[in-house]
């Protein structure tokens, strides 16, 4: 049986480009060691990168429209994975996504349920893409365990970063610290 570790959206933007943030930086280091123990580990383990992408034609979306900062346009500097993470992503699975959760991913991991042991989220927002992803997951996979690395993450607010937590505390998500 197969543990997943899932980074969500670790992408220049939301680290220190337009929709970076102190926290986001400060988390980086966590999630590049997280990465590092999670595949010393024993038994079989994957790890998947999710990227948020958008087209130029960004503002003219319903999330534009509610948040109106272009980011993450596929292929510019953005929308790559940050450069302290990016040769950790080399030879992953990677998930495009033109919204806040992938179902592609949910798809996915349900296809390979019976192959599941587990998965576990970090990364970026925990309050928009972290919790949309868990929440998906959870939703294809009920019996599965879906936890989440607080430490790892952080939201766009440390408050909405708290919320969140909570939020997925409640819905069955095991949330570490």
């Amino acid at each position: 049986m197969k543990q997943i570790l899932i980074v969500v959206d670790m992408q220049k933007d939301f680290v220190d480009g337009a929709l970076g943030t102190a926290e986001a930086k400060a988390v980086v280091p966590a999630v590049a060691a997280k990465i590092r123990a999670f595949r010393a580990g024993e038994g079989e383990r994957e790890v998947i990168f999710t990227r948020d992408t958008h087209a130029a034609d960004y503002l003219e979306t319903q999330e534009g429209k509610n948040l109106p900062v272009v980011h993450c346009v596929r292929e510019t500097d953005g929308w790559q994975i940050c450069p302290e993470l990016a040769e950790l992503a080399d030879g992953c699975r990677i998930f495009d996504k033109g919204t806040f959760g992938s179902r592609e991913l949910a798809e996915t991991l349900a296809a390979e349920a019976d192959d599941l042991a587990g998965v576990e989220l970090i990364g970026l927002c925990t309050d928009i893409c972290v919790i949309s992803n868990a929440m998906l997951i959870k939703a294809f996979l009920p019996e599965l365990s879906v936890s989440v690395d607080g430490s790892c993450c952080a939201g766009v607010t440390p408050a909405s970063h708290e919320n969140a937590l909570a939020a997925m505390r409640m819905c069955q998500i095991q949330v570490k610290e």
